[in-house]
Order: structure tokens, then C-alpha cells, then sequence
């Protein structure tokens, strides 16, 4: 089933000039991506995103974090995107990451772990509204989509 999620390249990984390479892995994959944008996260912006973290001990460490450097937000497309990116991306802990997932690869510690992306429909359809207007998000149809699904 095609479906979109969001995807975001957190403050650690605009530093460390990693969003090529995420890029890269996504397009590689044969994902489709239809909205991306270099931006500051504002403080309202992240309380709605980490909404469902809000009265926990870390929830203020996230807002801080998320808001201290650029992000680089995008939306991508394919069949099942939500559980490949997640493949992709590797478990929330960079120590407990697969090596050849983002997270193996370039993540040292689970509070700075590189990357965002949504774990349902529902949190990417959420996500997506908070960083992106309708009028930015491009479709169109992929040329090597039939060589790819």
C-alpha cells in the first residue's frame, strides 16, 4: 500500500553534514520524496511533535534538543514506507542498532540519534501537518516505479 511518513534529520545529524547520505539511502531504497526543507523547529512546533512524551522526566531534554539547530524535514512515498524507513533508520538506541542501519552506522547515544521517522499512519499523517503546509508536498509519478514494486 503507498503510503507517506516523515522523516527528520535531527540537530546532531545537520551538524555532523549527514543528510545526504540519509537522502541517498531513501532514494537508493526507491522511495519517493515528496516534500523537504531545511528549517529551525519552533518550541510549539516540538511540544505538539513529542505530544504523547509530555509530563515525562526527558520531555524537556527533547524540546531543548529538537529546537537547538536546524532539522532538515522531509515526507517520503513508496509501498509500506512507514516500516521501511524504520528498517532503514534501526532501533531508537544507537547501541542496540543493527550496523548498516543510520542509527548502527552513525548514532553514539540514544539522546542524539541522528534521525526521526514515524512509527504509524496515524503519527506520520500528525507529523507531517505540524512541519509541512499541503502546498509544499509534491506528487507525481516516478518513471522507475514499475522497475522497483
Amino acid at each position: 500500500m503507498m503510503e507517506k511518513t516523515f522523516i527528520m534529520v535531527k540537530p546532531d545529524g545537520v551538524q555532523r553534514q549527514l543528510i545526504g547520505d540519509i537522502l541517498s539511502r531513501f532514494e537508493r531504497k526507491g522511495l519517493q520524496l515528496a516534500g523537504a526543507k531545511l528549517m529551525r523547529v519552533t518550541e510549539q512546533m516540538a511540544e505538539k511533535h513529542y505530544a504523547e512524551h509530555q509530563g515525562k522526566p526527558f520531555f524537556g531534554e527533547l524540546v531543548e534538543f529538537i529546537t537547538s539547530g536546524p532539522i532538515f524535514a522531509m515526507v517520503w512515498e513508496g509501498e509500506n514506507v512507514i516500516e521501511v524507513t524504520r528498517q532503514l533508520i534501526g532501533k531508537t538506541n544507537p547501541k542496540e542498532a543493527l550496523p548498516g542501519t543510520i542509527r548502527g552506522d552513525y548514532g553514539m547515544f540514544v539522546g542524539k540519534n541522528i534521525i526521526h521517522g514515524s512509527d504509524s499512519l496515524e503519527s506520520a499523517e500528525r507529523e507531517i501537518n505540524i512541519f509541512f503546509k499541503n502546498e509544499e508536498l509534491v506528487s507525481y509519478q516516478q518513471l522507475m516505479a514499475g522497475w522497483i514494486y
